[in-house]
This record gives C-alpha cells, structure tokens and sequence, in this order.
C-alpha cells in the first residue's frame, strides 16, 4: 500500500480531468485507470452528473467502464484507479465488480467515503473481491479544489 511515482503522475493527471469538471460547473473529481505495472493510461473520466442528469456519472465510474470497453474484458486485476475523492458506495460496489486491482485517492470524503471514511468496502472478506488502497495521494491539491469549487458555489447562491 505505498505510493509510487507513477501513482502520483496519474493522481496529476485525474487532478487536471477534476479541473476540467470544474470550469463545466461539475463537482471537481477525475480518475484515471491505468496498469499497475506499466502506468500504460487505459481509460480518463471527470464527473458528468450535471452534464448528462444522470446519478451514475462520477468520474470512476465513467473511468472503469470506459477501461472495461478499451480492454474487452470487465476485469481490472491489474489496474490502477487514481482518483481526487475517495470513492463513494456505488463506485466502490462497482471497483469490487470490476475487479480493481489498486485505488489511490486523493482526499477524504467525510459525507459518502466507503473505502475509508464511512466504510471500507474493498477490504471487505465478505466480498469476492478486495482491492489494495492507497490513501491520501496529493492530498492537499485534491481538497483544496473541491474546497475552493463549494466556496463558489456558496457563494454564488449567496
């Protein structure tokens, strides 16, 4: 469970795809899946829940299922997920199912966290599957947009 060089590329790389969420007025969370070993980038996604009015467009979610498509298969042993917040209950549910290798996230979610915070889903035995998860990549980059997107969101509706 140690962060690697190439976890904080790709964690950058979901960072710039948050960034991109949030100019479309989108909650700022990007992901990116790649392989493990490698670092070959397989699939790229921000959030789209505005965009598309649709409560499944977080960026993981988007981000596996376009991994699944470019690989023909829907299992991601031996994948990496980067993604800026700690993925939720619906997108953890879905990382067990695809059978994510690694997750590595950014920054903590105290109201829908289900790897950590709230639950830990994918440490879970009682699932068919457990993914290797590495915590607080860029931490304080990844807060500190989201931070900074709800501020003006606040103070917008002020």
């Amino acid at each position: 469970m140690t962060c690697t060089p190439t976890d904080i590329q790709m964690m950058t790389r979901a960072l710039a795809f948050a960034n991109r969420a949030a100019s479309l007025g989108e909650v700022p969370v990007g992901a990116v899946v790649y392989h493990t070993n490698s670092g070959e980038i397989l699939a790229e996604a921000s959030n789209r829940r505005e965009r598309d009015r649709d409560p499944a467009g977080h960026a993981e979610f988007e981000a596996i299922r376009r991994a699944c498509r470019a690989l023909g298969d829907w299992r991601l042993n031996d994948y990496s997920l980067a993604v800026t917040l700690e993925p939720c209950a619906m997108c953890a549910g879905l990382i067990v199912n695809a059978r994510v290798g690694r997750v590595v996230f950014g920054t903590a979610d105290p109201k829908a966290g289900a790897v950590r915070t709230l639950y830990r889903l994918l440490e879970d035995t009682r699932l068919n599957h457990q993914a290797e998860v590495v915590v607080g990549v860029l931490d304080r980059e990844c807060a500190n947009l989201l931070t900074a997107f709800f501020r003006k969101i606040r103070a917008a509706h002020a």
